[in-house]
C-alpha cells in the first residue's frame, strides 16, 4: 500500500535503551526499563502500582482473576470491544453481558448498565473507544451501590483524561495496551494498573506464575513459592527497553497526534456539513489521545464500497470490531441480531483511516480527497437511481417490457 494504515516508529532513545538493555546483562524482565516504565506511568497519571505485562490481553486476564471470577458470574461490557476483553471473562467461566454503545462517543451506554445487573453480576468493565473516556463518575456511581468492580479496558486510552484524571487511573483496575497500532507502541506489551491498594500484593503474585517472588526480593519472606494461581505475566526487558523509549516523549508524540487528528477534522468538515459523513465526538470533559481517526457513513454497502476504493488508490483503509454478542460465542451464548442496533449500526458503517506518527500532510490530503471523490459520486448514482424510479419511471418500465 503506498499510504499505510499503520507504520511503527522511533521518536527517541528506543534503539539507544535497548543497545543498553543488553549490557546491563537481564533481557528476562522485570529489570531497569521495565522499572523506570512502571514509574513513570504511575508519577504521570497517579496510579497506585503499574505492573507491566507482555500484552493488554495478559493485563485483562490479571484482571479477572483479580475480580474473582467464577463460573456462573457475570461481567457487564460493550459488544463493541477487541476479544480479549471476552476471553478473559469466559476462560474462567464467567458470562459476559453484553450492553449496547452510545451512538455518539461510541462508548458503553452508561444508562443502560443498571438494568444489566444481575444477582450474579461481579463487575463492569467499560472500554474507552478512541481515546475517549466512557462516563466513569456515573459508572463509579454504579458500581460502588452495587458492590462491584470496575475494570477500565484502556488500551486505546493511553495518555487520555476524564475530568482531569488519566484513564487507568480510576476505576479498581486499569489495562493499557502499547501494541503496535496504539499510540506509545513496544511491538507487543501492555500494563496493569492497580488502583485498589488491597489488589497491589496479589497482583504481583498473579503476574509472577502465582508466586512471592516480588517479596522475597524485597527481603519480606525468606524463600519464594506458589502462593496463588498465576501464569508468566512479565514482559522481555528488551520490550520495555523500546518502551521507555516512548514514554520519555509522552508529549511530543500526543502533539503530533493531535495535530494529524485535527488536519483529518479540518479537511473533513465539508463533507460533513454535506451530509456524506459523521465525524468523531468527544465531549468537553474529556481529553483525548487522539487515537485514531474515523468516518461513520450511511451504510454497510458505502463503507464496503469505500475500503474497496481506497484499495484501489493504494490506501489502507480498515472497518473496526464485529460485535462480540453476533460472533458465533455470542449466538452459542443465546444473543441474536437486533439486540444490541446501535451496536450492529455502527459496526457497520465505521471506517479507520491511515494514522501514524510519520504520515504526511500529503499522504492525510490524498486520503480525503479520494473519500470525497467516492461518497460524491456514490451520491450522484443515487440520486439517479432515485430519478429513473419514480413511480411514472416504473410504469413506463412496466409497459415498455409487455409491449417488449
Amino acid at each position: 500500500m503506498r499510504i499505510p494504515f499503520n507504520k511503527p516508529f522511533v521518536a527517541g532513545k528506543e534503539l539507544y535503551y535497548i543497545a543498553q538493555a543488553v549490557t546491563y546483562g537481564n533481557l528476562g524482565g522485570d529489570g531497569h526499563f521495565t522499572r523506570q516504565c512502571s514509574q513513570l506511568l504511575e508519577e504521570r497519571f497517579g496510579i497506585q502500582r503499574v505492573l507491566l505485562t507482555p500484552s493488554c490481553t495478559s493485563a485483562l486476564e490479571m484482571a479477572a482473576v483479580l475480580c474473582d471470577l467464577a463460573p456462573g458470574d457475570e461481567v457487564i461490557l460493550p459488544s463493541f470491544t477487541f476479544v480479549s476483553a471476552a476471553n478473559a471473562v469466559v476462560r474462567l467461566g464467567a458470562q459476559p453481558v453484553f450492553v449496547d454503545i452510545r451512538s455518539d462517543t461510541l462508548n458503553i451506554d452508561d444508562s443502560l448498565i443498571e438494568a444489566a445487573i444481575t444477582p450474579r453480576t461481579k463487575a463492569i468493565w467499560p472500554v474507552h473507544y478512541a481515546g475517549v473516556a466512557c462516563e466513569m463518575d456515573r459508572i463509579m456511581g454504579i458500581a460502588d451501590k452495587h458492590g462491584l468492580r470496575v475494570v477500565e479496558d484502556a488500551a486505546q486510552g493511553v495518555n487520555a483524561f476524564y475530568d482531569g484524571r488519566a484513564l487507568g487511573s480510576i476505576g479498581h483496575l486499569g489495562c493499557y495496551s502499547f501494541h503496535e497500532t496504539k499510540n506509545y507502541i513496544c511491538g507487543e506489551g501492555g500494563a496493569l494498573c492497580v488502583n485498589d491498594p488491597d489488589l497491589v500484593g496479589r497482583a504481583e503474585i498473579i503476574r509472577d506464575k502465582g508466586t512471592d517472588r516480588q517479596q522475597f526480593f524485597r527481603g519480606e519472606v525468606d524463600k519464594y513459592t506458589w502462593v496463588d494461581v498465576g501464569s508468566s505475566y512479565v514482559p522481555s526487558e528488551i520490550c520495555s527497553a523500546f518502551l521507555y523509549g516512548q514514554l520519555e516523549m509522552l508529549d511530543p508524540i500526543a502533539v503530533r497526534r493531535q495535530e494529524i487528528y485535527q488536519a483529518y477534522r479540518h479537511r473533513f468538515k465539508r463533507l460533513e456539513a454535506e451530509g456524506l459523513l459523521q465525524l468523531p465526538f468527544r465531549p468537553e470533559d474529556c481529553t483525548s489521545n487522539y487515537h485514531m481517526f474515523y468516518l461513520l457513513v450511511p451504510d454497510v454497502a458505502t463503507r464496503d464500497g469505500l475500503l474497496d476504493h481506497l484499495r484501489s488508490r493504494g490506501i489502507h483503509a480498515v472497518f473496526h470490531y464485529v460485535p462480540l454478542h453476533s460472533s458465533p460465542m455470542g449466538v452459542k451464548s443465546g444473543y441474536h441480531e437486533g439486540d444490541l442496533p446501535v451496536t450492529e449500526s455502527v459496526s457497520g458503517r465505521l471506517l479507520r483511516l491511515p494514522f501514524y506518527y510519520e504520515i504526511t500532510e500529503e499522504e492525510q490530503q490524498a486520503v480525503v480527497e479520494a473519500v470525497g471523490e467516492f461518497l460524491r459520486n456514490a451520491r450522484q448514482r443515487e440520486g439517479r437511481g432515485r430519478k429513473q424510479h419514480t413511480p411514472q419511471a416504473e410504469n413506463r418500465q412496466v409497459v415498455g417490457s409487455v409491449q417488449g
